[in-house]
């Protein structure tokens, strides 16, 4: 029985963070400065994830030219300053990834 009601605590707790947003959203109105402050959170939190995975490994950074992370992340954001193709930018990203590995390894 109290595993049935620990499930449904956590349920709880983590379906109200979530929910009274959304409940409250029409009935308050954010700051214009903080609506422009909000615009740039998912690129931190990306930006985040991104230099995390490429430059950390095992907790520690590893700048060498045997991360096959550092590489594809480089190749990727070269690319993506020089031509607009997501697409384009993502494959060649992950085309470098694949061969470091199959090369370093």
């Amino acid at each position: 029985m109290t595993d049935i009601l620990l499930i449904a605590a956590m349920a709880i707790v983590t379906f109200i963070p979530r929910y009274l947003p959304l409940a409250l959203s029409e009935r308050i109105r954010l700051p214009v400065v903080l609506q422009e402050c909000l615009q740039f959170v998912p690129v931190a939190v990306l930006t985040v994830i991104i230099v995390q995975s490429a430059f950390f490994q095992q907790g520690e950074l590893h700048l060498s030219g045997e991360n096959p992370y550092l590489w594809a992340t480089l190749t990727a954001f070269v690319l993506a300053r020089i031509q607009s193709s997501m697409l384009l930018t993502i494959m060649s990203g992950m085309f470098v990834f694949v061969l470091c590995k199959w090369l370093l390894i």
